[in-house]
């Protein structure tokens, strides 16, 4: 696959790229330069970053950090069980729990939450740092709501991450899934409020918490684009008419103006005189 100029392979994490050390020079630069692809595109482009770490695992297949690439760009685009397979293939490599949560989350789209539970309470969460106990959380929160536990989903998420007034990286997310499951339980004035939380430490956008918290609102926005668009369309609307008229003739008819008494009486004069 193609891959743009301006992309050298230095662009990746130096950890990775102590990985690919094991590999002939020329051959770690081109896997470098797609795993480069596969990070760039992810999230825009799910097919194309998938495409690319492909190519890597045909390049690199024996590298971790190639499998875990490969492992997300699956993930991505739904491909559950090849990521969770990939997941395994880089865990066994480094020994690392860093990939369980998401590998409990394979489990889920496979269509199994009672295996991502059973990974939730599993030894190998106590080995994960702050960021990864508060994404296995919300994995089994949407395992128990697979299973219509609605107040169990509700139960799972309310822990101290979720109370704390410092804003972390997780914090929006983990506030928006606590709104959200809320709201599937009824309890319409707390998901508002926890909505409310979720925008106040959404920074970077990462959820739609504030589309969420209007439509409870009742508030409706209106694309300014697609304002513009309907205006235009009405505009041309209103030209084909006026051309349309020009063409046939039919254009409009002027009312006819009252004829004032005086005429009237002199319309008369002159009937009588002829």
């Amino acid at each position: 696959m193609p891959i743009p100029e301006d992309v050298t392979g230095d662009e990746i994490d130096k950890d990775v790229r102590q990985e690919l050390l094991s590999l002939p020079k020329t051959l770690a630069d081109d896997v470098a330069r797609n795993l480069v692809m596969v990070a760039r595109l992810i999230d825009e482009d799910p097919e194309g970053a998938y495409g690319y770490s492909r190519v890597a695992l045909r390049l690199a297949s024996r590298v971790a950090a190639v499998r875990e690439a490969a492992g997300f760009a699956a993930y991505a685009n739904q491909k559950y069980s090849e990521a969770l397979a990939e997941f395994r293939a880089a865990r066994r490599m480094t020994g690392n729990v860093e990939l369980w949560p998401v590998m409990a989350d394979c489990e889920r789209g496979l269509g199994r939450p009672e295996k991502a539970l059973d990974m939730a309470g599993a030894p190998e969460v106590h080995k994960l740092d702050k960021a990864g106990q508060v994404e296995m959380r919300l994995v089994a929160a949407g395992a128990r709501r697979d299973m219509g536990q609605l107040d169990a989903a509700i139960v799972t998420l309310q822990s101290p991450e979720l109370a704390s007034s410092t804003v972390q990286p997780w914090t929006a997310r983990l506030r928006y899934a606590y709104a959200d499951a809320l709201l599937a339980a009824g309890r319409v004035d707390e998901a508002r409020e926890w909505f409310a939380k979720a925008v106040e430490s959404d920074r970077d956008g990462s959820t739609d918490a504030s589309d969420r918290l209007a439509e409870l609102d009742g508030v409706e926005f209106l694309d300014a684009l697609d304002a513009d668009d309907e205006d235009a369309e009405n505009e041309d609307d209103e030209e084909d008419v006026d051309e349309a008229e020009a063409e046939t003739g039919d254009t409009p008819k002027a009312a006819s103006p009252e004829v004032s008494g005086d005429a009237s009486d002199e319309a008369e004069a002159d009937t009588e005189r002829d």
